[in-house]
């Protein structure tokens, strides 16, 4: 499949090209990771439909693959008529400001969904933990009495008989046959009972040592009240971001990636003019071969640019360090060589 650009690439100076080159090996590894991190993060943002994320992962509407099979440079987005310089830091500005932009969108909406998590873990999990707010009800409780108070008391469900039989003598001013039971899991129940106010220090202690847990609880309407309009709030405010969000990570996923597959045909391009010098006469192809067939194709291709550099093909596959060249020590072939990996994320879709 031919890598195709439009128009003719202004070469400038060797010198230019030298520095370049190592410039742009670090933004096209700057722009993998900004790529990689939209892309994850709006897995994340999407939770419950991560099988989905794949199909919102696009490139100018397409599918990776087929946008860099098609691939034709942007000639507005990137004008040829600029230095390869030039272009490069229109990338580089682009894709930085994506990663900032990225940076503040998901921490407002991170600490929003945090907040919100907060809310509901507090409103689940056991009755030793967890808010009792929805649980209890204004008539379950001795309310504005000078001397009487009710208590919240956990209770483990193979105790509740123990609970009976005892409750009325852990302290000595408990109200007789004032227990009820108000709600229950899977493990417990959650007892109120109404005593002399007193008499709670005496009470908690003794329940303590009947692996009876009194938990700290005040009825307050108020605070209660506030607490569901809070979480009501979050909730609102996470749906009307999440949709806004979503569509913002689908665009600057698809610019970011389009500014990545650009700066890989920058490469090519600077690199065969380095290695092969002018007139430019190259071919930029893209490969996709299989896993098994990898190692066959590196020795097919081995076999046909040999001749252009003989030291390489010598020592193909064998790690070495090529100063000024820019490419991974084992990754040194006879002819120009960069590679795209589509799988950008940490799990599989």
């Amino acid at each position: 499949m031919l890598f195709r650009r439009r128009g003719k690439l202004k070469v400038g100076t060797l010198d230019v090209l030298v520095g370049l080159s190592d410039e742009l090996a670090k933004l096209d590894s700057f722009v993998e990771g900004v790529v990689k991190k939209v892309a994850q993060y709006m897995a994340d943002v999407l939770e419950d439909s991560r099988d989905k994320v794949q199909e919102n992962l696009l490139a100018n509407g397409v599918d990776l693959v087929t946008y860099i099979t098609r691939f034709q440079w942007d000639m507005a987005k990137y004008p040829i008529k600029q230095s390869l310089k030039n272009i490069s830091e229109i990338i580089s500005k682009q894709v930085s400001q994506i990663d900032n932009d990225l940076k503040s969108r998901a921490s407002a909406y991170n600490n929003l969904k945090g907040n919100l998590q907060n809310l509901e873990r507090k409103n689940a999990g056991s009755l030793l933990t967890r808010s009792l707010a929805d649980i209890v009800k204004k008539e379950d409780f001795v309310l504005d009495s000078e001397y009487l108070i009710t208590q919240l008391v956990v209770v483990p469900k193979v105790a509740y008989t123990d609970w009976q039989k005892t409750y009325e003598t852990l302290a000595e001013m408990v109200v007789p046959r004032s227990s009820n039971l108000l709600f229950e899991d899977n493990d417990s129940g959650l007892f109120g009972v109404t005593l002399f106010r007193k008499a709670i220090d005496d009470f908690k202690h003794k329940a303590r040592e009947n692996k009876f847990t009194v938990r700290d609880f005040q009825y307050n309407e108020e605070e209660m009240k506030a607490d569901k309009e809070e979480m009501t709030r979050l909730s609102t405010d996470k749906k009307k971001q999440f949709g806004p969000l979503v569509r913002w990570l689908k665009v600057n996923f698809s610019e970011a990636f389009i500014a990545w597959i650009h700066i890989k045909a920058l490469r090519v391009f600077v690199e065969s003019v380095l290695r092969y010098g002018l007139p430019v006469n190259f071919q930029a192809m893209l490969l996709q071969p299989s896993k098994k067939t990898m190692k066959k194709l590196r020795e097919v291709l081995n076999d046909l640019y040999k001749h252009l550099d003989s030291s390489a093909a010598a020592i193909i596959d064998c790690a070495m360090d090529i100063p000024g060249l820019n490419l991974s020590q084992q990754e040194y072939y006879p002819y120009v060589y960069y590679k795209i990996d589509c799988n950008l994320l940490e799990f599989k879709v």
